[in-house]
């Protein structure tokens, strides 16, 4: 009779599970988004997972929104973690024709949804004469 025996890749159990907890900025961002154009709007949509709505912050400006973010650590004894704790934040160019001034966030069930308004006309590119001496 011929016993099976179970071989690891690794030589070390807990170099597997290192390397899936390891962060790094090649994995994906501390904050994921999605954006999309809906209903002359332009919308973005952040996970924040259990945060509390005043642990969370929206500022728009020079045609940026950023998406900032506190997760406090709990001061209880962990056996294991993958969740990111700290500040982090997100920045997107909003599209050409951004309204600035017209801006709404709503965060319902861990999800932000911020919303800006399009339709503020930008001027065209144009030519400018250029001057030659003084």
């Amino acid at each position: 009779m011929a016993t099976l025996a179970r071989r690891q890749r690794f030589p070390f159990p807990e170099i597997p599970e290192w390397f899936e907890t390891f962060p790094s900025k090649m994995t994906m961002p501390a904050v994921r988004i999605e954006d999309y154009t809906k209903d002359d709007r332009y919308v973005l949509r952040a996970e924040l997972p259990g945060m509390a709505p005043e642990d969370i912050d929206v500022v728009i400006g020079d045609g940026v929104l950023t998406v900032e973010a506190q997760r406090s650590e709990q001061d209880i004894d962990k056996s294991h973690s993958e969740l990111r704790y700290g500040a982090m934040s997100r920045s997107v160019t909003l599209p050409s024709g951004a309204d600035e001034d017209d801006v709404k966030a709503d965060y319902t069930d861990g999800m932000l949804t911020v919303s800006v308004g399009l339709g503020v006309e930008k001027a065209e590119a144009r030519h400018v004469e250029i001057q030659h001496g003084g």
